[in-house]
């Protein structure tokens, strides 16, 4: 190692010492500068003779424009090839970045214009390395030549990740006629790496809002890269797909808009990191608990917005989990012995037999709102602990060693629970004239299924619609909505038997009928039910936790009648069957039943439609008094055997 180091020393003799740094190629935005020195020996010395380093590591105005473009732009007024062009500059080059190509503008002529860019030109328009005498160096986010240094997703040079959280979600349209837009989401200042794609015929566009509180709005109605609030936009249009990329950090608070264009429904997926912009900082230490003889003091922590640069609620830093309270630190203070004249009594930190005045405050009130920000208050005050342990209230000046408490803080200031209603279920008719159904659940800030939104705003769970294949039967003013077996879909869906994380009523199936013959009865079961979405388990709730009308848990039935029975019935029975359920009217029901036989083998005929009454339950034929109360379908005639008679 002594001859390692020996000969190191012989090697750096024979050059002269560096020189002074030049000046830096860039007044801005990250430039290169150099230092030489001389070989004093004969022989050919090793190393190199130059050396360099970054400088000028200040964001360049906005004004200033891009590096690159500004050296192919000077190239405006030297003629080409006997002509001039306006040249603009082709970045990020996999072959050679650091040689100057620039487009003639509207053309797609590319050309070199210089073999080497300037010292300090970035590589790459995303990268901080540059290039230095023609060669891509790496520059690290410390801004140090050859450094590996990088940035977290935070934007936090060799940082942790802990200054900022990855925000993720969907945003599905839902189509009103009273709304012509509405909110996907809100970015705030300082969040990096945004990415929005949308998937529909509908639109995106940006409102802004920066912290001096100046609004404006970008429509995003061509694809481009452009510059909101000094934030650079890469922004991509699609017949039905919109593409939105932010790299930030962002300049001013941004509100991602939907504006509807179509009548189907669109999503937009987004990610992005949101900085913490609550963070807890340490105080100075308190004043002293005593002004001589020995006291205490302490620190404490504070919730600091970043943005304002200001003291908020510490509300506002228990939001974010990753925010950890630091622990008040103490020490001793104003040790010097009191004047005998001061009666001096010796206070000692955490004096068990006389302990300091302290504030103490009464429990918070409830909330003025349940959701969307309210206040709630408490009272605070100074006490005094007494030898026996007794407390009572003194001056407040003397618990002003330590802040105090605040009496007033906001509370609950997530967002109101807002409807969100899904999919259509398909018609339940197969022809004509149906209906349609769809889930609406109450959803929180969260995401989660709750309770809390107005019945008022609730949109419909059930439309009519219209199914463009014709029916073979009377057309009916009234949807369909009580015609076997399409009744049985309809009913399911609107008595909600598929359980769901909103408490329902869960009907089970109906018992067989009571009798084998006649009118009879059958019962079911109707229980309270939710989805715990967590475990994707089914728990029963008691009856009064279900909103709405709980569904009937008997009704009539009717199983055809006893034989030698007389297809008449009785008022009550009359009033059982068609007057107060409704239900045989459904149950029973004329159909067409194919046609009869052609009236003739050839030159013509026709074939008339069978009409019969069938229980739409077991498609068996009925007795017709059981269709009376339904209108009896036309009879339908049709042509057959038109091929002509061979001659006699």
């Amino acid at each position: 190692s002594s001859r390692t180091a020996r000969s190191e020393e012989d090697r750096d003799s024979l050059w002269d010492a560096w020189g002074s740094w030049s000046e830096c190629s860039r007044t801005c935005g990250g430039g290169a500068s150099y230092s030489l020195r001389r070989c004093l020996s004969s022989k050919t010395c090793e190393g190199r003779n130059i050396r360099y380093k970054t400088c000028s590591n200040v964001d360049c105005p906005p004004e200033a424009g891009d590096f690159r473009a500004q050296q192919c732009s000077a190239h405006n007024d030297v003629k080409y090839q006997g002509q001039l062009y306006e040249w603009l500059p082709v970045s990020n080059d996999p072959d050679n970045p650091c040689s100057l190509k620039c487009q003639a503008r509207g053309m797609a002529l590319v050309v070199e214009l210089a073999p080497k860019v300037l010292d300090g030109t970035r590589c790459y328009t995303e990268s901080l390395d540059m290039c230095i005498s023609g060669l891509c160096q790496i520059v690290g986010c410390d801004h140090q030549l050859g450094s590996a240094a990088k940035e977290d997703n935070c934007g936090v040079c060799n940082g942790d990740g802990s200054t900022c959280r990855l925000v993720r979600g969907q945003y599905k349209s839902q189509l009103s006629a009273s709304k012509l837009d509405d909110t996907v989401v809100a970015i705030p200042y300082g969040s990096r790496q945004v990415r929005l794609v949308l998937k529909g015929p509908d639109h995106l566009y940006l409102e802004t809002k920066t912290l001096q509180g100046v609004k404006s709005e970008n429509s995003l109605s061509t694809t481009g890269s452009f510059l909101v609030e000094n934030s650079s936009i890469d922004f991509q249009k699609f017949p039905d797909k919109e593409i939105l990329r932010i790299s930030g950090p962002l300049t001013a608070d941004f509100t991602i808009k939907i504006h509807y264009a179509g009548a189907a429904d669109s999503s937009v997926q987004f990610i992005f990191y949101q900085p913490i912009i609550h963070r807890w900082r340490e105080t100075d230490f308190f004043p002293c608990s005593a002004s001589c003889g020995g006291g205490y003091q302490l620190t404490s922590a504070e919730c600091f917005d970043l943005r304002s640069n200001r003291v908020v609620a510490d509300q506002y830093c228990h939001y974010y989990p990753e925010n950890i309270k630091p622990k008040p630190k103490l020490q001793e203070c104003n040790l010097d012995p009191c004047p005998a004249s001061d009666g001096y009594k010796q206070i000692m930190p955490y004096d068990l037999y006389h302990p300091l005045p302290r504030w103490e405050s009464t429990p918070w009130t409830a909330c003025s709102s349940s959701c969307g920000g309210g206040i709630q208050s408490r009272s605070v005050s100074c006490v005094e602990e007494d030898i026996q342990g007794h407390i009572s209230p003194v001056e407040e000046w003397k618990c002003m060693y330590t802040p105090k408490m605040p009496v007033v803080q906001p509370c609950n200031i997530f967002d109101c629970p807002k409807w969100l209603a899904q999919e259509w279920s398909p018609c339940t008719v197969t022809c004509g004239q149906g209906l349609r159904y769809r889930v609406v659940l109450c959803i929180d800030h969260r995401g989660m299924h709750t309770g809390g939104c107005s019945p008022k705003t609730k949109p419909h769970i059930k439309e009519e619609c219209v199914v463009p294949t014709p029916c073979y039967k009377p057309k009916e003013k009234l949807p369909v909505e009580a015609k076997l077996p399409w009744y049985k879909q309809a009913q399911e869906l609107e008595e909600g038997t598929a359980v769901s994380e909103e408490p329902s009523f869960i009907p089970e199936a109906w018992s067989t009928c009571s009798v084998t013959c006649g009118v009879g009865s059958q019962v079911r079961l109707v229980k309270c039910q939710v989805l715990l979405s967590f475990s994707q388990s089914v728990a029963d709730l008691p009856i009064d936790e279900c909103e709405g009308p709980k569904p009937v848990t008997q009704r009539a039935c009717y199983s055809g009648p006893c034989s030698g029975e007389a297809s008449e019935y009785t008022p009550e029975e009359t009033q059982l069957l068609y007057g107060s359920l409704q239900e045989f009217d459904e149950l029973y029901d004329w159909e067409y039943e194919g046609f009869t036989e052609c009236s003739e083998s050839c030159g013509g005929g026709v074939q008339e439609a069978v009409v019969t009454c069938l229980n739409k339950q077991t498609r068996e034929i009925a007795d017709e008094t059981l269709c009376a109360s339904s209108r009896r379908p036309p009879q339908l005639l049709k042509a057959c055997s038109l091929e002509p008679c061979p001659p006699r």
